[in-house]
């Protein structure tokens, strides 16, 4: 394993309201990791800061050891919480423009993933149901070959079934050598795939152990700690 990701005393204020405070943090290649946190506590603005969204007040994030930018954009896949695409878009050529952005875009494991979900190349984004526009945004990163993949909240508000497809395209499609991060809620859901869990809280990290450690340290599952480290 190698170190693929890597925060120094990260910090970020938003009018001087702390989002994240003096963040140390490294992630390893290999790894399927679970960021989870409450509401506010810093997740989304470390995940933007990784994808070069947001600008750190201070400290430093090295992505493969290269700081946010030009370059780590070919290597990060980043699934946001809201769907960025354009509805009057077919599938099919929102695969292209994505073959064309892309060097490491693998367009033939995209449509081969659509064809075994029934959906057409040729059907619109907007024709879709909420489900099927959710593993459409997922397809499209999960068939990326990046080094880095960050996906917040890809299983919210989609029924079970869906968040059963969700999660076998992630185990299935991603790159071995590569790593995932995945911030949710439903930790339950995705607790069976997760190498390492990142606890953050105030800006905070609170608790970075691989899941075997948690269970063993605390003879809990990590849902389970969760809720009482956070008093769910």
């Amino acid at each position: 394993m190698s170190e693929l990701l890597r925060c120094e005393h990260l910090t970020k204020n938003y009018g001087g309201v702390i989002a994240l405070n003096s963040i140390d943090l490294t992630v390893e290649s290999g790894k399927i990791i679970g960021l989870l946190g409450p509401n506010g506590s810093g997740k989304t603005t470390l995940i933007k800061i990784i994808n070069g969204l947001l600008t750190p007040t201070s400290g430093k994030v090295f992505i493969n050891g290269n700081e946010p930018g030009v370059l780590t954009k070919t290597q990060v896949a980043y699934l946001p919480d809201n769907s960025y695409l354009n509805n009057w878009m077919t599938a099919g050529q929102i695969i292209k423009m994505f073959s064309d952005f892309y060097a490491d875009f693998r367009p033939q494991l995209a449509l081969e993933m659509l064809e075994r979900l029934g959906i057409s190349p040729e059907a619109k984004l907007k024709n879709l149901s909420k489900g099927n526009k959710e593993k459409v945004c997922l397809i499209l990163v999960m068939s990326r070959n990046a080094l880095l993949y960050v996906l917040d909240e890809p299983i919210a508000g989609v029924d079970p079934a869906t968040r059963d497809y969700v999660i076998s395209t992630i185990i299935n499609n991603y790159n071995p050598e590569a790593s995932v991060i995945i911030s949710t809620h439903l930790i339950a859901d995705i607790e069976q795939v997760l190498d390492e869990v990142i606890f953050i809280n105030q800006g905070r990290v609170a608790l970075h152990k691989t899941v075997d450690e948690i269970r063993e340290e605390n003879g809990k599952s990590v849902d389970e700690l969760f809720r009482e480290v956070f008093k769910w």
